[in-house]
């Protein structure tokens, strides 16, 4: 395997460390037998593969999951046996390039808009609030009248019990 001709900076050098990597670790594992380097091999392409945005045998998101179902191999051999590469790939999608201008401008809209409703939630949440102390004080002034209400009612029956008879003012006194 010769070196990639792959430059090592813009968009693709996560990519391209990757390769390098995957090939020295290959290098390496060639004393200890084939399977450990066809494993490295899988997993350097497949770590190829998603950091460029074309997998083929997974959904492309950067997770160990979706590596391991890239590189075709189950996910304990990136957890258990080739712990460097699945860090290298950690740190590979932690260093990625920030996002673009546009894509960070709509998300900054996005944020401003956001905290202009949050302010506009939190005003109307304070006049319901004070609309509700509004409430309760007429609630209670109105609790208040009824019950003095009842009281008045309440004393001129008492005052209307004690006036049994009735006038008769069909009857005219003459003089």
């Amino acid at each position: 395997m010769s070196a990639p001709d792959v430059p090592v900076t813009g968009p693709r050098a996560g990519a391209a460390l990757a390769q390098l990597v995957g090939q020295a670790l290959a290098q390496a594992h060639s004393d200890s037998g084939s399977e450990d380097v066809a494993e490295v091999e899988a997993i350097t392409e497949a770590m190829v593969r998603l950091l460029i945005g074309a997998p083929l045998h997974s959904d492309g998101k950067l997770t160990i999951v979706s590596l391991a179902a890239e590189a075709g191999l189950r996910r304990n051999k990136l957890t258990h046996k080739h712990t460097g590469l699945k860090d290298l790939f950690y740190a590979l999608v932690k260093a990625r390039d920030p996002l673009p201008e546009v894509e960070s401008e709509t998300a900054q809209a996005r944020a401003a808009k956001q905290q202009q409703d949050l302010a506009r939630v939190r005003a109307e949440r304070d006049d319901l609030r004070t609309q509700l102390q509004l409430m309760a004080r007429i609630v209670q002034v109105l609790e208040i009248e009824n019950h003095q209400l009842k009281e008045i009612n309440r004393n001129l029956r008492d005052q209307l019990a004690g006036h049994t008879a009735v006038p008769d003012l069909t009857r005219r006194r003459r003089t």
